[in-house]
């Protein structure tokens, strides 16, 4: 029996601090035990929420080392903030992190959150989504292989085009609620993500959200079916060795597998094509333990 919907990991981001050679264990681990995707959070700097500042590595630079490292595997951010890097830019890391992996590389994209962050690093916070609009534009139009000129409020290309020409236009995923970014993405994306804590962590809170994505989608004249659906889900091993913060509003998946994989399955029946787990603790123990899941999934 085929599985009910593709499965991903998230990476840890900010849990504790993890170094390259763990990366590649907790990467190949997830290609072995028949993952379907790993992701990568793109930020830079988290403080100002009562806990010890921290941050990640740079994202872009961990994908394209994680892909020359795996060979089926996919991967990509979740999602990468198109504030952060010329849209120009992003899309040469796009195709070149889909060239280095062969093909597996999914761009996710949003408008970014954090404000913090964006301070630190001297990005402006404000007009997100306005800056989003003109960045996605010449993002998405340079990877289907356009030459892209435009003259925006916060965004400019001047007869920009990819070269090398790249193999295939990556697919692209929008991570977002945000009526306004959804009405600017789903007329061109392959996928829509959202965050647990967008939905509750609920097959009835995935469901209810969903519908609303598929009006979105209806609105501005795409057929929902298009637009595959993604779902961030919140699962726990180990609640006394965890090492992220367990929302109280949240209940995560746990339990044995088999409790875990029909959690997983009802979020299938709910209308999601992919699950990607962010799990805690989040190690390549916790990596190998899910196997397990997979193969209820899988059965």
């Amino acid at each position: 029996m085929a599985r009910p919907l593709r499965i991903g990991i998230q990476l840890p981001e900010v849990e504790r601090d993890v170094r390259w050679p763990e990366y590649v264990a907790m990467a190949r681990a997830a290609e072995a035990v028949g993952f379907d995707s790993m992701w990568l959070g793109d930020h830079l700097l988290y403080r100002g929420d009562g806990r010890p500042e921290r941050g990640p590595w740079e994202a872009w630079t961990l994908l394209s080392a994680l892909a020359a490292v795996t060979e089926r595997i996919g991967l990509g951010p979740l999602v990468a903030c198109l504030a952060f890097h010329s849209p120009g830019l992003i899309a040469k890391m796009a195709a070149t992190v889909d060239e280095v992996s062969g093909g597996r590389f999914v761009l996710g994209v949003g408008a970014g959150w954090n404000e913090p962050e964006f301070r630190a690093f001297g990005i402006p916070f404000d007009h997100r989504v306005s800056t989003f609009e003109e960045s996605f534009e010449i993002v998405r139009r340079l990877l289907a292989g356009e030459r892209v000129s435009l003259s925006g409020r916060f965004r400019r290309a001047d007869d920009a085009v990819l070269l090398p020409k790249p193999a295939r236009r990556p697919p692209i995923m929008v991570g977002s609620a945000g009526r306004r970014v959804l009405s600017i993405a789903l007329p061109h994306v392959d996928a829509w993500n959202t965050w647990y804590d967008n939905y509750g962590n609920t097959a009835e809170g995935f469901a209810a959200l969903n519908a609303k994505v598929s009006d979105a989608a209806t609105q501005v004249g795409r057929r929902p079916e298009d637009v595959e659906r993604s779902a961030c889900v919140l699962v726990v091993l180990d609640r006394a060795a965890g090492d992220r913060p367990l929302p109280e509003e949240i209940t995560p998946l746990e339990g044995p597998p088999e409790r875990i994989a029909a959690g997983l399955r009802d979020l299938a029946e709910a209308g999601a094509d992919e699950a990607i787990l962010v799990v805690s603790p989040i190690t390549e123990g916790s990596i190998r333990s899910l196997a397990e899941v997979l193969t209820f999934l899988d059965s």
